[in-house]
C-alpha cells in the first residue's frame, strides 16, 4: 500500500479529510494541574477520546514538532505520548517537522521521523534540492509512508521567494514540477503542502498535478485562523477533478481551542464539534 492509498482508505473509514493540527499553547490549554508534559498529554488525550466516543475521528493529526520542543524534554515526552495516542487510535500521523538538510543528515532525520516518532508522513523543505529530499523519499519506498514537500505555503512571507520568477515561471511552479518528478521514485508517497490562503495558486497547482496523472497527496493548511475557507478549498479540488480523499485540509487552533469561540468549558467536545463543522463545509461525499 502506498501513502496515497492509506489516505484514501482512512478518508473512507472516517468520512473525513480534516487534519487536526496538534499545536499546544500552554496559555490556552484549560488544564491547571500537572507538569507541562501532563497538561499537553491530557489535553490531546481528552480530545482524541472525545472524537472516538462521538465517531468523529479526523482524517489525520499533525503535531508541529516545534510547539513541543520549545518546552524541552517535557515537551518532547509529550510529543511522543501524543504520537502514540494518535497511532493507537488508527489515525494517520503527520510529523510537521519541515526537515531538509544535506544527504547524510536528511537520512538521519528520516530515521528519527519514521522509526522513533513512528510518523506516517513528514513535512519537508525543498530549498536544498534533490539530495536533501531523496533520503526521505527513499525511506518510504514499498511502504505506506509519505512526505509532504512545501510547495506554496499559507504564510504572508511566502511571496518573498515562492512567487519569484525563474526562466518565466514562478518558483512554486518549478517546485510543483519537481514534486511530480520526485514522485516517480515512490509512486503515491510524495505529496505537497499548498496553502488555503492562496486560492489561485492552489487551483493552478492542483490542475498541474491532475494533468500529470500522478497521485499527489495534498496537505492544505491555512483554514480557520489564517483566513482560508474549507468550503472554497473543497470546491476548488472538485472543480479540478482532484480526488478529495487524497487531500488533508488542516486546522490547528480552530480545532484545538474551539472551546474559546464556543464559550464552553468542554474543550474536547468543542474540538469534536469544530471537526464536524469542517466535515460539513468540505462535503466529502
Amino acid at each position: 500500500m502506498s501513502y496515497a492509498e492509506l489516505m484514501i482508505r482512512k478518508a473512507d473509514e472516517t468520512k473525513s479529510i480534516v487534519c487536526m493540527g496538534a499545536d499546544p499553547v500552554l496559555d490556552r490549554i484549560p488544564i491547571t494541574e500537572g507538569s507541562v508534559e501532563e497538561k499537553i498529554t491530557k489535553f490531546y488525550d481528552a480530545i482524541i477520546e472525545a472524537c472516538k466516543a462521538e465517531n468523529t475521528l479526523p482524517g489525520a493529526v499533525k503535531p508541529n514538532y516545534a510547539f513541543y520542543a520549545q518546552y524541552g524534554f517535557e515537551g518532547l515526552r509529550a510529543f511522543k505520548a501524543v504520537c502514540e495516542k494518535v497511532k493507537g487510535a488508527g489515525i494517520p500521523l503527520i510529523v510537521d517537522a519541515k526537515r531538509g538538510d544535506i544527504g547524510k543528515t536528511s537520512k538521519a532525520y528520516a530515521k528519527e521521523v519514521f522509526s522513533f516518532w513512528e510518523g506516517d508522513c513528514v513535512t519537508l523543505a525543498p530549498y536544498m534540492g534533490t539530495d536533501s529530499v531523496m533520503p526521505f523519499i527513499e525511506e518510504t519506498v514499498g511502504k505506506d509512508l509519505g512526505v509532504y514537500i512545501l510547495n506554496r505555503t499559507s504564510n504572508p512571507g511566502a511571496k518573498d521567494f515562492q512567487d519569484l520568477e525563474v526562466a518565466g515561471k514562478k518558483n512554486y511552479q518549478i517546485v510543483s514540477e519537481a514534486i511530480i518528478k520526485w514522485s516517480k521514485a515512490a509512486e503515491g508517497n510524495v505529496g505537497a503542502v499548498v496553502g488555503a490562503t492562496s486560492m489561485d495558486e492552489l487551483k493552478a497547482i492542483v490542475k498541474l498535478f491532475v494533468e500529470s496523472g500522478k497521485q499527489i497527496p495534498l496537505l492544505i493548511p491555512g483554514v480557520g485562523a489564517q483566513g482560508g475557507s474549507a468550503k472554497d478549498v473543497g470546491n476548488a479540488l472538485k472543480e479540478a477533478s482532484y480526488n478529495l480523499k487524497l487531500a488533508r485540509i488542516n486546522s490547528s487552533s480552530g480545532i484545538n481551542y474551539a472551546y474559546e469561540k464556543q464559550d464552553t468549558d468542554d474543550f474536547a467536545g468543542a474540538a469534536v464539534k469544530a471537526i464536524r463543522q469542517l466535515n460539513e463545509e468540505i462535503s466529502l461525499e
